[in-house]
């Protein structure tokens, strides 16, 4: 009798390659149940700080063009000037 739970331990410890997957695969899915929350809201974190970031270097990238389009009437406007000459009482 001795024997036989001696071989009964000795047969739950071996496990064939499936059994240990299956106990793996159990013992992971236990974990994200678990830890699902935690998860969720880092990627939310993750997700809105990557979109933040987006939408500041977009909006920084149309403000410079827009800038570039101020700067070029600006000079457009100095050229006529500089053309026309300076404005006094002789030639106005």
């Amino acid at each position: 009798m001795a024997e036989q739970g001696g071989q009964k331990s000795a047969q739950k410890t071996t496990l064939t390659a499936a059994q240990k997957q299956l106990s793996t695969h159990r013992k992971q899915l236990d974990y994200w149940q678990q830890h699902a929350g935690r998860i969720r809201r880092r990627n939310l974190l993750t997700g809105l700080t990557i979109g933040a970031f987006v939408i500041s270097v977009f909006s920084y990238t149309i403000y410079s063009v827009k800038q570039e389009k101020i700067m070029d009437e600006i000079d457009d406007e100095a050229r006529i000037h500089i053309i026309r000459g300076p404005r006094t009482g002789a030639n106005s």
